[in-house]
């Protein structure tokens, strides 16, 4: 599993492209492998999946039973946007113009680490986003987190 660190700022140019931020390109696979590209399913942003990683969400998207008519709907939208990518010899990265439509990208980007993946944001929408108008931060934690004791490090 990639573990990504880091929240970057970046342009994005007329074409879609984005150059990748080094900081953010080194903890990234091989370019070789390449990457998946697809709309959130909770946020209006895109989302950077090593293929990796993505093979591994794969295996369990085929666990879902396509005659079940909710998973056959699930797989439909999840996959919506879907595109293979690549990042380029000069370190850009091609966002089609479908996938900047649906995230509302304008010029500044922001790319930050969701754990495995990486989410490519409009700076002003990421900036909404994280505001803390909608919700208390500290409940959330507490909610999530809160009951999470599994490794004895002291952590939680």
């Amino acid at each position: 599993m990639t573990n990504i660190i880091g929240t970057y700022e970046c342009k994005i140019d007329s074409k879609g492209r984005l150059m990748v931020p080094a900081p953010l390109k080194k903890q990234l696979p091989a370019p070789t492998d390449g990457f998946v590209l697809k709309r959130s399913i909770f946020d209006q942003c895109v989302e950077l999946w090593p293929k990796a990683e993505w093979d591994i969400m794969m295996v369990k998207i085929n666990k879902l039973n396509r005659f079940v008519k909710k998973n056959n709907d699930f797989i439909r939208k999840f996959m919506a946007g879907v595109k293979m990518v690549e990042i380029d010899d000069a370190g850009r990265l091609l966002i089609t113009k479908d996938l900047i439509e649906y995230a509302g990208i304008s010029k500044d980007l922001v790319l930050t680490s969701k754990v495995n993946i990486i989410e490519i944001w409009d700076k002003d929408l990421y900036e909404k986003s994280i505001s803390g108008d909608d919700m208390d931060f500290a409940d959330l934690a507490e909610e999530v987190m809160g009951n999470l004791n599994d490794d004895d490090n002291g952590i939680s």
